[in-house]
């Protein structure tokens, strides 16, 4: 019997980037986007569902007794109810480590752009700050180097240590951030707190999960003794969003980049929008994972996983 295939949010893929069909008997039916209320419709004849961000809650999976396979389009998990598929048997599959590189180019274009002060620099120049300086340059906003400063990495999984590669190649002290609250720090790692007192740069590389989110507070941003800049290209309910927006405000650090928010998109009054007009902010819309190499790698590896579920050896299974 031919596997019933539905995939909720094709448009989170590239539309340049093609998803081609995989090697079993199957139907496939797309759909651009799809509201949480709409779920269960198109997928009650599904045996296998393909998502990125549309959430399957624990009542949506229940209604779908036909469904064996939730083919996850990304590697965060954390908007699928991972206990009740488990209890369901239900295999979820995810995709892994093809973000290795255009994650961390972007972390590095946005760390760039904030050490040496471009959005501030490009916005003076329009406003023609060159003209008026009399001189060949000018000096409205500081420049700092990569190259000696201290990143610190929350989160040292495959995106975090292509980050950490990359950031001594600039010639950064690069320490890994143990986890919040914990009693002993790993062999390899730096106490949390104090990693984040010595850090020139902050980079966010971990899931959210209850026990992360919020993980960047008032209490966090206290402890940022060196002013530095906090990069985020993970998930947006990691930071606290009004303790983010009084730090910038208070200059308790010099910079933040954010290429995710919560919700996404998010609303036009949502604090991060409201801080689009700083040059100190940079925020962008949930594209560090989105090169076209990238994409490519993200699609092949999706239907070798439906592959290999409809082969009786499923891979990349979130849980095991």
């Amino acid at each position: 019997m031919p596997h019933n295939i539905v995939f909720l949010d094709r448009g989170t893929i590239p539309p340049d980037v093609a998803v081609p069909a995989p090697a079993f008997e199957h139907r496939w039916t797309d759909y651009e986007r799809t509201r949480p209320d709409e779920v269960v419709g198109r997928c009650r004849d599904a045996s296998i569902v393909i998502v990125n961000k549309v959430p399957l809650t624990g009542p949506m999976i229940e209604a779908l007794p036909g469904l064996r396979m939730i083919a996850v389009a990304a590697t965060g998990t954390d908007q699928i109810d991972l206990d009740t598929a488990r209890a369901k048997r239900i295999v979820v599959s995810n995709v892994r480590g093809y973000a290795t590189t255009t994650v961390p180019e972007h972390v590095f274009a946005l760390m760039l752009a904030l050490r040496r002060s471009l959005p501030a620099y490009r916005a003076s120049v329009l406003d023609g700050a060159w003209q008026k300086s009399g001189q060949f340059c000018y000096f409205d906003h500081p420049i700092h180097d990569l190259g000696g400063a201290t990143l610190a990495i929350v989160g040292a999984g495959s995106i975090g240590g292509a980050v950490a590669r990359r950031a001594e190649a600039f010639g950064m002290k690069v320490v890994l951030a143990g986890r919040k609250g914990e009693a002993t720090t790993r062999p390899g790692y730096v106490d949390f707190d104090a990693a984040l007192a010595s850090a020139d740069v902050i980079s966010l590389h971990c899931p959210l999960s209850e026990s992360t989110r919020g993980l960047i507070g008032a209490r966090e941003f206290a402890l940022m003794k060196r002013r530095p800049i906090l990069i985020n290209t993970a998930r947006g309910g990691l930071v606290d969003e009004g303790a983010l927006t009084q730090a910038l405000e208070t200059g308790q650090i010099s910079g933040a980049a954010f290429d995710v928010a919560s919700p996404e998109p998010p609303p036009a009054d949502h604090p991060l929008m409201k801080l689009t007009a700083r040059s100190d902010f940079i925020l962008t819309p949930h594209i560090a994972w989105a090169s076209r190499e990238a994409a490519a790698a993200l699609v092949g590896q999706l239907i070798e996983n439906m592959e290999a579920f409809a082969a009786g050896a499923p891979r990349n299974v979130v849980g095991r």
